[in-house]
């Protein structure tokens, strides 16, 4: 990974990049041979105190709809935020997994620092 943060055209390429069949099957493949070791990982941030807190307490409320149309569309509501939440996650963890790879676990949290949009970059050497 880069010092320097990416263009928007670096990174619609890339997306585009991602469209093609073929690439998304090998990402797939990459990605199912460490699902285990990930989702290990998925688990441990969804249920951080305050995310299953917060889960528990959005099922209630979403359960306890008297209409049923009011309940799904709750339940619906609530079963897309943790789709999210679990993407962004994954998303997290393939950046962290790719700078510990890259970086041969040569990195710490303090060798960080935010650019200007708020994503963290290694600090120069």
């Amino acid at each position: 990974m880069t010092d320097a943060p990416f263009t928007d055209e670096q990174i619609d390429d890339a997306l585009r990049a991602l469209t093609d069949p073929d690439r998304f099957r090998e990402a797939e493949a990459r990605v199912a041979r460490i699902a285990p070791q990930l989702q290990h990982v998925l688990y441990a941030a969804l249920d951080i105190d305050y995310f299953g807190q917060l889960r528990e307490s959005e099922l209630s409320t979403a359960l306890a709809h008297d209409d049923l149309e009011e309940r799904r569309r709750a339940v619906r509501t609530l079963l897309a935020e943790e789709t999210r939440l679990g993407m962004l996650i994954g998303v997290a963890v393939g950046w962290e997994l790719a700078l510990e790879l890259e970086t041969g676990g040569r990195h710490t949290k303090s060798e960080r620092r935010p650019d200007a949009d708020g994503v963290s970059q290694m600090k120069e050497e």
